[in-house]
């Protein structure tokens, strides 16, 4: 069997090898994962999991998530966009929520970045 180290070496050169100009091909994605589990490696499963969690990573790396306590307008909701493509970059998928429990502000998630500008937030920071 092999070692779980080398199953992480493996899955990282196949997943760097998925990526063009820096960003994630689909269909190479695709045909990596395809062309382990028919081929089947020792320690396959290993390599497939480790690739699966990279591959995941990096799609939450290029998503947002914008929450508010209330609908935002479509000038402020393009604002925020405008704001978080400036700054990732302009590939990024975005979701949308609205959280009443936020009371006010807005609550922005880009991969495992959080910037919490809710009035929720600040009270809880507040000392008791």
């Amino acid at each position: 069997m092999r070692s779980p180290r080398e199953a992480r070496k493996n899955a990282r050169s196949l997943f760097r090898g998925c990526l063009t100009g820096g960003r994630l091909d689909a269909t190479r994605v695709r045909a990596v994962a395809e062309a382990v589990a028919t081929d089947q490696p020792r320690g396959y499963l290993g390599i497939l999991q480790v690739f699966s969690r990279l591959v995941r990573l990096e799609l939450e790396r290029r998503h947002a998530v914008i929450e508010s306590a209330t609908p935002l307008s479509e000038a402020a909701m393009k604002e925020v966009r405008d704001e978080i493509t400036r700054s990732h970059g302009d590939d990024l998928t975005f979701a949308t929520a609205v959280r009443p429990d936020l009371i006010g502000g807005l609550r922005v998630r880009v991969g495992s970045d959080v910037w919490d500008g809710s009035v929720r937030a600040r009270l809880e920071a507040l000392p008791v």
